[in-house]
This record gives C-alpha cells, structure tokens and sequence, in this order.
C-alpha cells in the first residue's frame, strides 16, 4: 500500500461531494422506504448516491475499505484505512424538503479520522479538515451592496477558517448556551427515557432538580452538520446517542480540527469510540468543566449493545 496523500484524499472526497450535491438537489424521492421504523427512512437517492461514493473510492483506492450507510451490515470500523460515508445524513429532512441535509464523508485510519467534508448542496456549504491542518468552510460571498441596474451578478466563493469567531469566546455554563439534541429512531425503552429526561433537566429552571436552564435548545435532523454548527461556534454543544460512525467520522475531524471536544455521551466517556454510538461534541472555547457540568444532568446511562 502506497503512502498516504491527506491532501489528495481531502481534493478527491470534496469531489464527490461536488459531483454527487446536484443529484440531490434535484432529486424528488417519490420511493422512501423504512429500515427500523416509520422514523428511520431510505429513498433511492440515498442508495444512488452511496452507489456512486462508493464506485468511485474503491476505483480510486482499491487497498482501502468502504463503510456506509446503505450497505454495511455491522456498523463497526476495523483499523484499515476506511472510507466512512452517509450519502445523506438527514434523509427524513430531504424526504420533507427541508434543506438541512449533507453527504458526509471521512477517512478514518486506526480508529481516527484524519479528512472530513461534509457538504450541504442545498446551502452550498461545505465544510473541510485534513488532520493537523485545521478545519474550514466555503461558502457563497454574501454580496454587501446591491448590483447597479442590468448588471450581472457573479457568485464567488470563500473560504474561512473555523471556528468563525476567532478568539472563541469562552462558555462560562450551561445556562449560557445553545445545544442541540435530536430524538432518533429509538423511541422506547431505556434509551428514549435516558433521551427524554435529560432533556427535561436540560430546560428545567436552575432551581429545580438537576436543571439546567440552557438558552435554548435546537433539533435540526443532520448529526454531520450538528457538529459543523459546533465547529463554527453557533452551537455550543451536541449531546448524542444512537447514530452511527458514518453520521459523525467527518464532522468529528472538523470539529477537532476547529478547536472543539469529542467525548463520550455518558458520564467519564472521555476517550469515546468513533463507532461507539454515543457523543458529546463541544465548541472551542467550551473546557472540561462544561462537559462534567453536562455529565451531571444527564437522567440515566445510553446503552447500546452493539458496542456495549
């Protein structure tokens, strides 16, 4: 096997990501079907797109593996270089036509990741890390004047280096933050009761038991792009359980490479699994004591028995 090339794998991923964005854009997924329940859905996007992901890396790099959503049947990565895909992390999203969706693409070695692109071809916003080399998002200029009349108008694009606010100020606790949640395809059982009580103490006022009185808190239906939102600095935290390392291999590059924290969802995970299905991610300028102030409200302990 050839050395590595980071930078090649990170121009080819963003490729992909660009070749593959229209097909969705465009798409209108007339056929969706269910996986586990009524709340964890696939269309024939999902599975074209991973398709053409998935052709294309094992054409490119024969000697490396292939993990994705659609067709694995464990979940589990081994430590071989991996590519690690959603090739559309967000699908009940995309069925209702809300445009917070991305293709979700890593390459994960010993268990780490060291490239990630997460494109949204909705927004056009991109978000890049090659391990080592910070993290960054492109995206549409935003013009600051109107055009004189009859004249053209030309997109351009830029690229800012995450997080947006540099220095990240700090977060002093809980009660000063935005954090986002999502409920996931496990709607019963200790899981869902451990999901729905620590949202509960999450809200409930400073004076009540266990509460925390955050700001205010978001579900937004796309792990990847969670984690963008922390990398660049306007969710502060992102509290997970039940996803999968195709959802968060690359935005937890981005998010490392951007300042932030990955840890475990449960209480004293500090060095969490990639695949271990349960996360806590932290923007910069959030430090160890957000993280156990977090650890201490959660109502119960996520178990899931494929990594557990």
């Amino acid at each position: 096997m050839a050395d590595t090339n980071l930078q090649e794998i990170h121009d080819f991923l963003v490729g992909l990501a660009q070749k593959a964005g229209p097909q969705i854009a465009s798409a209108n997924p007339a056929t969706v079907d269910t996986k586990k329940n009524s709340s964890d859905l696939v269309t024939e996007t999902d599975k074209a797109v991973e398709d053409l992901i998935s052709s294309s890396c094992r054409s490119a790099y024969p000697d490396y593996a292939f993990l994705g959503e659609e067709t694995s049947t464990s979940g589990r990565l081994t430590a071989s270089p991996t590519f690690v895909v959603d090739p559309i992390d967000g699908t009940t999203n995309f069925v209702h036509a809300h445009p917070y969706i991305s293709i979700s693409m890593a390459f994960v070695r010993n268990f780490k990741p060291e490239v990630g692109v997460v494109y949204n071809p909705f927004t056009q916003h991109l978000y890049t890390a090659i391990k080592g080399q910070g993290a960054y998002l492109t995206a549409l200029k935003i013009p600051t004047s109107f055009p004189v009349a009859g004249q053209n108008v030309e997109s351009t694009y830029e690229r800012r280096k995450l997080p947006l606010r540099s220095p990240p100020p700090p977060l002093p606790d809980l009660s000063s933050a935005l954090v986002a949640v999502e409920y996931g395809n496990e709607r019963s059982g200790n899981n869902w009761e451990t999901k729905i009580g620590t949202f509960n103490a999450l809200g409930r006022a400073k004076t009540e038991k266990d509460g925390a009185m955050v700001q205010s808190v978001r579900s937004l239906g796309s792990a990847a792009l969670n984690c963008c939102s922390v990398a660049r600095g306007d969710l502060d935290v992102y509290w997970e359980g039940g996803c999968w390392a195709w959802d968060v291999a690359a935005g937890w590059i981005i998010v490392e490479e951007a300042g932030g924290m990955m840890v475990g969802g449960n209480k004293g995970e500090w060095e969490p699994k990639v695949d271990g299905r349960r996360y806590l991610v932290l923007r910069a300028g959030a430090g160890k004591g957000i993280v156990e102030d977090f650890w201490s409200k959660t109502q119960g302990k996520l178990i899931y028995e494929d990594t557990d």
